[in-house]
Formats: C-alpha cells, sequence, structure tokens
C-alpha cells in the first residue's frame, strides 16, 4: 500500500512532508507520495490575508483534495490550521514539533536590538506587528507575503532593515544561520500551533487511520491548549494572537497574548495537561477581564 499525501508546493511545505513521509516509512512501513497543490493563499500574495480569507486559504483545497479521494491525508503547518475544523475532517496526528520561537533575520547583519530610529522591519502578521510595536514602538513595519525565499529577497528590493521568520521553517530548510536573533517565546509569544506538524485526514477512513499511529502526544497536548485558547477567543487572523504552551512533567504551563481594544494583554496559567482545553479556556477568559 502507498499513501498520497497531499500539501501546498513551497521548498518549506514539501521539506515538512518530506518528514513526515520519512516517519511513514520507518515507523509504519510503508511508501507514501506527495500530491502537490497550489492553494489560494499561495496565489494571492498581492493582498494581506485578512483582505481575502485568512489563514484558510492555505488549507481549503488541500481539504478538496481529502474529499476527493485524490490523498489519504494532507500535511499543514499547525500555525495556518484554523481553530475548527468542518465536522467531516479531523487532525490525526502531530508528530513533530521544531523550534516554537519567531527569529529577526538582518539585512546587514545589525542586531535587532541595536537597529536605528524608524528601521523598516517587514512582516504581514498582525502578531508580529503588535509584538514588534511593543518592543520598539518606533518601528516602520511593512507587510510583506511570500515564501521564505521571496522574504529574503524583498529585504533588498523593498529597502528593509530586516524581516520577522519562524525559526521552524528556517531551520527545516537549512537556513537557520541566516537568523540574526531569537526571540524567547514567553517574551515575543508566538503564533498558535508554530513549529508543529498536523496531519489531517477524512473521519472513518480506514486506509487513514493508520496514520493516527505517528501522534506524538506531548506535541498534540501543547498544541490542544494552544488551540482552545484560540478557539475560546474566536478570532481570525487579522486578530493579533499568539499562545505557547509547554509541558513540566504532568502539568503544562500556558502563555497566550491578545489585543484588546488598542492594548496588548499577555497572561499565564498553569495546571493539569489533563485539563488543557479547560486550560486554554480559562486562560482566554483571564485575558479578557
Amino acid at each position: 500500500m502507498s499513501l498520497i499525501i497531499a500539501t501546498r508546493k513551497s521548498k518549506l511545505a514539501q521539506v515538512q512532508t518530506e518528514l513526515v513521509m520519512d516517519m511513514i516509512k520507518v515507523k509504519l512501513g510503508l511508501e507514501s507520495e506527495k500530491l502537490l497543490i497550489e492553494t489560494e493563499g499561495d496565489r494571492r500574495l498581492d493582498v494581506t490575508l485578512d483582505k481575502i480569507g485568512g489563514k484558510g486559504l492555505f488549507v481549503k483545497e488541500i481539504e478538496l483534495a481529502l474529499l476527493r479521494g485524490e490523498a489519504h491525508g494532507a500535511v499543514h503547518s499547525m500555525k495556518d490550521v484554523t481553530s475548527t475544523l468542518e465536522d467531516c475532517f479531523e487532525l490525526a496526528a502531530m508528530p513533530v514539533r521544531e523550534d516554537v520561537r519567531d527569529g529577526f533575520i538582518s539585512r546587514d547583519g545589525i542586531s535587532f536590538f541595536n537597529l536605528p530610529m524608524g528601521a523598516r522591519i517587514g512582516t504581514s502578521s498582525p502578531r508580529r506587528s503588535a509584538e514588534l510595536k511593543e518592543l520598539r514602538p518606533d518601528l516602520n513595519i511593512v507587510p510583506i507575503r511570500g515564501n521564505v525565499q521571496t522574504r529574503i529577497a524583498k529585504m533588498e528590493t523593498e529597502n528593509l532593515d530586516g524581516i520577522i521568520l519562524a525559526a521552524a521553517g528556517l531551520k527545516r530548510i537549512n537556513m537557520e544561520n541566516i537568523i540574526t536573533n531569537y526571540f524567547e517565546p514567553k517574551d515575543f509569544v508566538p503564533a498558535v500551533g508554530q513549529g508543529a506538524l498536523g496531519i489531517e485526514i477524512l473521519k472513518d477512513n480506514e486506509e487513514s487511520r493508520i496514520l493516527r499511529k505517528l501522534d506524538n502526544i506531548d506535541v498534540t497536548h501543547c498544541v490542544e491548549a494552544e488551540r482552545s485558547f484560540m478557539k475560546a477567543l474566536n478570532c481570525g487572523c487579522n486578530s493579533p494572537i499568539g499562545a505557547f504552551a509547554e509541558l513540566q512533567g504532568q502539568d503544562i504551563y500556558l502563555i497566550g497574548m491578545f489585543q484588546v481594544g488598542n492594548k496588548i494583554i499577555k497572561k499565564d496559567i498553569w495546571g493539569s495537561r489533563e485539563d488543557r482545553i479547560e486550560l486554554g479556556e480559562a486562560l482566554a477568559k483571564k485575558i479578557l477581564k
């Protein structure tokens, strides 16, 4: 039996899918192949995501391939997956999580903390923009979209002093060396699910059920706590929101940030990992107070 795994066409998406395909080979003893799909989010690079429907645009056409029976599963960056899935889909596994941190890539090698007043920083993320402004209100935030290589090129073409990218993606494509500074997750809260990969399947699909065997329960529990926080706040991709969960024995620590009015609110919470969904909901209420 050979499994077909759907994914986006970008280099990073393909590398991430190949990581899962290696696990399918080693852990399940099965062959697999990629089905490459260009999503609307990849085609529409001229406008910000909140103008054209949000992060779900990176997932929708891939889900259609699952519905049509063209693929047995799909690999997503969990930060691209909306807080709720349609009833016919489920997340079978979250097999791996890389570095959750955001990284600053400087055009001229200047540390983020030594940038001149009014420096131009490229990012299209409302979360990153808000957190950058908290650190440095003087910064000039310039919206940029595209794959990793496109954004790096835009540092020159748009005269940017630097850009912000997820460390996980850069590490996966062996470009960690371009990161000038890392932002610690408790200071600069990452996107919900950042660094984690998820495998989406159709519910009650016999062939797809075997993909559940790839789940890493520690990764899943952390991401579920973060996603519970996001779901409780019922916000889209145009809302500055971030969350980061980490396990300490049987306990889970969860920190979240959210913009309430014009103010960024950051709170944290501790509890049992068994109560991770309730903890995410409780943290959302704590922030809204």
